[in-house]
C-alpha cells in the first residue's frame, strides 16, 4: 500500500479499508504549513511502501478537520495507529522514521486501546 491523501485518495482509501478490515490504519495528522511535517512525509511514504499490509493515512489538519471531531491537534506530528476498531497509539511523535518502525514493531492484535477522543477515522472515511 502506499500514503493516502483523504481528499485525492479517497476512493483508494475507502477500497484499502473495505479490503482489509483486518489491516492496521497507521495516520499521521500534519499541516500544510509545517515544514518538519514536510521532512518527515518521504520518510512515511517509504515505510508504507515497505510495510504494504496495513493503511497509511496523511490527514492535513485543516484540510480535513471533520475527521479529528473535537480533536486538537497541537504538536507535529501526531500519529495514530488503529488495530480492528481500536486506538493503540495516539499521539506526537518525533519526526524520526525509526521512532514510528520500532514502535509498529512492538503493536500486535492483542495491544491494548489508548484513551483518545478521536472519532472512528475508517468508519468517517467509508461516509
Amino acid at each position: 500500500m502506499t500514503l493516502l491523501v483523504p481528499g485525492s485518495d479517497l476512493t483508494a482509501l475507502r477500497a484499502q479499508l473495505a479490503a482489509s478490515p483486518q489491516s492496521w490504519l497507521i495516520a499521521c495528522f500534519c499541516a500544510a504549513w509545517c515544514d518538519t511535517c514536510g521532512e518527515y512525509r518521504p520518510k512515511l511514504r517509504t515505510l508504507s511502501g515497505t510495510l504494504r499490509q496495513h493503511v497509511f493515512a496523511w490527514i492535513d489538519i485543516e484540510d480535513h478537520a471533520e475527521l479529528l471531531g473535537e480533536v486538537d491537534v497541537e504538536n507535529f506530528p501526531t500519529l495514530m495507529v488503529q488495530i480492528q476498531g481500536r486506538v493503540v497509539f495516539y499521539g506526537p511523535m518525533l519526526p524520526h522514521i525509526g521512532h514510528l518502525e520500532r514502535l509498529l514493531e512492538s503493536l500486535n492484535e492483542d495491544s491494548p486501546a489508548v484513551t483518545s477522543d478521536l472519532p472512528d477515522l475508517p468508519r468517517l472515511l467509508a461516509a
